[in-house]
């Protein structure tokens, strides 16, 4: 339920720190506040009233506060959710109402089943509550006084681990409730379908194992030892149920009611149902639109809705009898192998990938799948010709499941693993341990795209509007070889390249000189050196301080460091100790390019346009969902606000804006606010041209 609280929303950060401890105390518990009243809006409302860099000095100076005076800091804390020392193993949690398990159903038959025997017990005057399923991990949160104090996993049900460090982690997770009330919720833990993609992407560039769907990887990051892998990680959790819920609350929609009150994330997409047949049709209406849900669902949950019904029908051992789990079945398609294409990543890693014709599986039009390596070729007994089954991983990354061996004519034929690069003709060779097989010709030309790429790249140096196309022309011509090669491009040269105007090798250029005064882990995760992820290198950065420190640094300096283990520390040195990279970071050092730590003070300076301008959108935008579109109003100054009101400097409407652009309408017209902008979607469109052309190519 949306809120606003003014005092909250215009506290702002302060450079100075008070000196004396009380009032240092006043100041540290209004942050905290108005912190937690920024999450909520953030994480909760997609609604956020400042900008990322407004809510990271609110941050920053309550970290400040609590470092000059220890004894403020309190276990809500928000600056809490930072990981702290990885745990040796998670202690057991004796869960004292068990936490049971859902009986599943996978026929409309067997639904009716279910429904049959609960009203066979409790008569016709029943309701139901139906929500979707989401694939995650359950947890166990449990708040004393309204203050988070522990969070467990499910386990066997009777017991679980404690995992309370890595769910205060959660950014969705509050700290502390709105009431100081004692409370146990469950719910279930979850990571978003990009987020998903993000760490698979990050996984298989390191070389490291890929999870199968978003479960796994929830599950997986949860149970980290180190909390601050699982912060990394991006999860949230949604709350579906209030164990002992407050006198007075009857059903389990108002127990539901009451936890998003509390600031809880509920989803939701709930709805209630007297008759099954009307809980079938809803069913039945989110086996696709499920699709296009930003988190992995795989069915959908029915409950009894009042408290005292499921009383009555109690439970068996392992489940309760008043709910039930409709599983919706996993969509695969049958079609024929046509050809296995061999790309070389930016590690030289050469990575096999299914061409096959079109099915059309959750949602989209699929044409190809990743086979991950040789192993699984051969596991799966993969032939050209093959016809083979293909399914979404969770509903997101299509994969080959296996072949029908009984629609085999004898034509098929094994897939062949190159013996050298397909890209520079180099021998491949497969190290011992790994499973893929590498290129390892450093001046592979599909290596050193791939490494310009990602140099570039958002989380790298973010060297806007340096995209794909740009790099392959800039290879082609010969204009860059390496990295360091960006740093003396001119506008003579980019103004070679097919439909580069003055204007775009303009704002290149300047994008290529604001990515030297980035910090140190942006520079050392943009080398791309094998097993060094975004974390670590900032982990590293902080660490060191500067590049010439980390290059002296040997294998037991590295592993000093908690998160760098054996592996990542003999690949630091062993690129170190390269003349290649020795003189790669040379050139860059006389190009201009920082090579000391700024504690995160050094990313890119954006054009300011909607700098100390308040901004609401209102309506569908064509383009961007409101939380991108929220983005990039924050990246070109501006601040997102939920409402129109005297302080509205800018209203964006897209399709079906309603009472929002009335009322701007209105404050036009009186005369209250004469200097207020109402723009459309192709004005506000125009404004990213200009400034921020990049996002529309990501459009």
């Amino acid at each position: 339920m949306a809120h606003v609280d003014v005092e909250l929303a215009q506290v702002r950060a302060r450079d100075a720190i008070p000196a004396d401890e009380a009032e240092a105390a006043a100041r540290a518990e209004l942050l905290r506040r108005a912190i937690r009243y920024h999450d909520e809006r953030y994480y909760m409302e997609d609604n956020p009233e400042v900008s990322d860099a407004e809510y990271d000095a609110l941050v920053r100076e309550l970290m400040a506060i609590e470092a000059r005076f220890p004894a403020l800091v309190t276990p809500d804390s928000p600056t809490q959710r930072v990981g702290g020392q990885p745990a040796a193993a998670f202690a057991k949690v004796r869960h004292d109402t068990p936490m049971l398990s859902l009986a599943n159903a996978y026929s409309p038959e067997e639904m009716y089943e279910f429904d049959r025997r609960v009203r066979q017990v409790l008569g016709d005057d029943v309701e139901y509550v139906c929500e979707l399923k989401i694939d995650g991990l359950a947890v166990s949160l449990r708040y004393e006084g309204g203050v988070l104090v522990r969070g467990a996993t499910r386990g066997d049900g009777e017991t679980g681990e404690d995992i309370t460090a890595n769910l205060r982690t959660v950014r969705n997770v509050p700290l502390r409730l709105r009431d100081p009330v004692t409370v146990e919720v469950r719910g279930e833990a979850y990571m978003p379908k990009h987020a998903f993609v993000r760490l698979n992407q990050q996984r298989e560039q390191a070389g490291e194992p890929l999870f199968a769907n978003p479960r796994n990887a929830a599950a997986g990051s949860l149970r980290q030892l180190d909390p601050e892998v699982a912060r990394s990680r991006g999860l949230a959790v949604f709350i579906y149920m209030v164990v002992d819920p407050p006198a007075g609350i009857a059903t389990h929609a108002e127990a539901l009611d009451w936890a998003a009150a509390q600031g809880l994330p509920t989803n939701p997409e709930r709805r209630t149902f007297r008759r099954m047949e009307d809980v079938m049709a809803h069913i039945q209406a989110w086996a696709e639109r499920r699709h296009d849900l930003p988190y992995a669902t795989d069915g959908m949950v029915v409950k009894v809705n009042r408290l005292d019904d499921q009383a009555r029908l109690g439970a068996t051992a392992k489940s309760p009898r008043w709910a039930v789990a409709y599983k919706y079945a996993a969509e695969q398609a049958e079609t024929v192998l046509r050809e296995v294409v061999w790309s070389v990543g930016r590690t030289g890693a050469v990575t096999p990938t299914a061409v096959f014709d079109p099915v059309f599986l959750a949602g989209t039009t699929v044409t190809r799948a990743s086979l991950h390596n040789e192993d699984y070729i051969r596991e799966k007994d993969i032939r050209l010709g093959d016809t083979i089954v293909v399914q979404k991983a969770g509903d997101i990354i299509p994969e080959v499941v296996r072949v029908v061996p009984d629609l085999r004519t004898g034509a098929e034929v094994p897939v062949a693993v190159p013996k050298a690069c397909p890209q520079c003709a180099a021998p491949l060779v497969r190290l011992e341990g790994e499973a893929a097989w590498r290129c390892v010709n450093p001046a592979c030309p599909a290596q050193i795209r791939e490494r310009l790429i990602h140099f570039a790249s958002r989380d790298a140096m973010n060297i806007e509007g340096l995209g794909e196309q740009w790099v392959t022309q800039l290879l082609a011509r010969g204009l860059v070889r390496d990295p360091a090669d960006l740093y003396t491009l001119t506008r003579e040269q980019l103004l070679t390249l097919d439909r580069m105007g003055e204007k775009l090798a303009a704002n290149l250029l300047g994008a290529i000189a604001r990515s030297k005064e980035n910090s140190l882990e942006r520079l050392l995760f943009a080398l791309g050196i094998r097993h060094v992820g975004e974390k670590a290198a900032k982990t590293i950065a902080q660490a060191f301080g500067d590049m010439d420190a980390l290059m002296a640094a040997g294998v037991e300096q590295l592993t000093a460091i908690p998160e760098v283990g054996p592996k990542m520390a003999e690949s630091i040195v062993t690129y170190f100790q390269s003349a290649a990279a020795q003189q790669l970071i040379a050139r860059l050092k006389a190009a201009g390019v920082n090579m000391r730590y700024l504690g995160g003070e050094g990313d890119n300076a954006r054009p300011q346009p909607l700098a100390g301008k308040t901004v609401v959108l209102t309506g569908t935008l064509s383009r961007f969902d409101r939380k991108r579109a929220s983005e990039l109003i924050a990246s070109l100054g501006g601040k997102v606000t939920g409402s129109v009101s005297a302080k509205t400097d800018v209203v964006i409407a897209g399709e079906k804006a309603g009472s929002k652009l009335e009322k701007a309408r209105t404050l036009l017209a009186t005369g209250q606010r004469p200097d207020l902008v109402i723009w459309d979607e192709e004005a506000f469109v125009a404004l990213l041209r200009e400034h921020l052309p990049e996002a529309l190519r990501e459009a």
